[in-house]
């Protein structure tokens, strides 16, 4: 014997609890209501846990408190402005007499110190781990005030940029040229740094 669903007429097989489609109620037939719902498509609902809220609350409070000491303790950086000198007025003496100042003798400013050499075992250090950082592999040589690159990625776009970028390292190490060589030894191209 089939029951059907009171609500939309479904035939429903005897036992179940809820019917298939419209998840109605179906009290057909029970005597009594057991704990374990035999059969149906009875849907357990669950709300929200509560331990996540807290646990995200507690998350936001943190972030909030470390950010507002960090701020709190710019703003007082900030704040301490460094005591001011006052500054004396110099004006013309209108009375004869010996001057209240003494005149303020301004030395010239030395000449500009001359950069550093950077030197050039060390500039052709960075180009290698440069060439290496971009994947285009390369070893360099110094030979005399030229720079000999050995590398298979010579004809790669991207190597002419890249060794642009190091050309003033390059030259401020006493370096003048630069080549780049197959592995076979051809030249791909020559430049001045």
């Amino acid at each position: 014997m089939s029951a059907v669903c009171p609500a939309c007429g479904v035939p429903v097989v005897p036992g179940y609890v809820r019917c298939p489609k419209c998840h109605a109620g179906l009290a057909i037939g029970r005597a009594k209501r057991t704990t374990a719902e035999p059969g149906g498509t009875a849907v357990v609902e669950k709300g929200f846990p509560l331990s996540a809220v807290l646990v995200a609350v507690a998350v936001a409070a943190v972030i909030i408190v470390v950010f507002g000491f960090r701020s709190a303790s710019k703003k007082t950086e900030a704040a301490v402005a460094p005591p001011a000198t006052p500054i004396e007025a110099v004006g013309s003496n209108p009375a004869p007499g010996p001057p209240r100042f003494a005149p303020v003798v301004v030395a010239p400013a030395p000449p500009p110190a001359a950069p550093a050499a950077v030197d050039p075992r060390a500039a052709i250090a960075e180009l290698e781990n440069m060439l290496r950082r971009q994947r285009l592999w390369g070893r360099a040589q110094i030979t005399g005030a030229r720079i000999d690159v050995r590398s298979g990625s010579c004809s790669d776009p991207a190597m002419k940029p890249a060794i642009a970028g190091e050309q003033a390292a390059l030259h401020g190490a006493g370096l003048t040229k630069l080549r780049c060589l197959e592995q076979s030894g051809a030249v791909v191209f020559e430049r001045d740094l």
